[in-house]
């Protein structure tokens, strides 16, 4: 192991931030219903993430925009399961490097306002070194930050963005892989316990009905709970600033 993985290591996986119990929720899955649309009303700095081509990504991204929400782009991958249907702008492990990388330019030119990408599905393109590099290559000439969805816990994502220099984090907790409201509840207080222990944590919901009126009640709980509600953003550059202080001090 080399100082910049130890160190990027201790970054993720110590307390580090100075900022107390950051907590970012990205809602994943936007642009296929007019019902999306809906989801700004939320309360709080949510984050959300709009599959490309989709018929609503392009006014949903205008108007998070002018409310100042933070936007990913949400880029279909390659899954395990073959017979899942990706949609439009996907990256699969049949193509090539030139193919991939007109593919991913297409879809982000198409939502200029995102910050980041996070990969929908992706469990076995995550897994893979090689697409995973030519992905990389293009975050990091447009500045952008990878959210690793973790849809897989042999991804190699992460690993390769920092290989690239691409900041990088993962998500913590799935709020809403059921959404009765008792197991909505026990995940947000798994994501709770995780930013309690490192000070902060990444949640990823989707646009369900149930998702959305859950949070409405509860995101303007978080901040009498003592969190904070953040971009995604804010994280990433938190952890950068950490990164950073670490290896001045090893320096000195």
């Amino acid at each position: 192991m080399n100082l910049k993985t130890g160190l990027l290591l201790a970054v993720c996986c110590l307390p580090l931030f100075c900022q107390a119990k950051q907590i970012a929720i990205v809602i994943d899955d936007i642009g296929n219903h007019q019902r999306d649309l809906e989801i700004l009303n939320l309360p709080g700095q949510v984050s959300f993430s709009i599959l490309p081509h989709t018929p609503y990504s392009q006014i949903f991204a205008e108007r998070a925009s002018r409310t100042h929400k933070e936007l990913l782009l949400h880029v279909p991958m390659q899954a395990l399961d073959k017979t899942k249907a990706l949609g439009p702008g996907a990256l699969t492990d049949t193509m090539s490097k030139s193919e991939l990388q007109t593919t991913l330019g297409h879809a982000l030119a198409s939502l200029p306002q995102v910050k980041g990408v996070n990969n929908h599905m992706g469990s076995e393109l995550t897994q893979l070194t090689q697409p995973m590099k030519w992905t990389m290559e293009i975050l990091k000439k447009r500045g952008l930050y990878f959210l690793d969805s973790r849809t897989t816990s042999q991804s190699e994502a992460q690993n390769v963005a920092n290989l690239y220099g691409v900041a990088n984090v993962s998500r913590h907790v799935f709020l809403d892989n059921n959404v009765t409201q008792s197991q909505l509840q026990h995940q947000l207080e798994e994501l709770k316990s995780k930013a309690e222990h490192f000070n902060y944590a990444i949640a990823i919901a989707h646009p369900y009905p149930e998702t959305v009126a859950f949070l409405q009640q509860a995101l303007p709980e978080l901040q009498q709970q003592g969190f904070e509600l953040v971009p995604l953003s804010q994280l990433v550059e938190t952890k950068y600033i950490q990164l950073a202080k670490a290896e001045q001090r090893q320096g000195e």
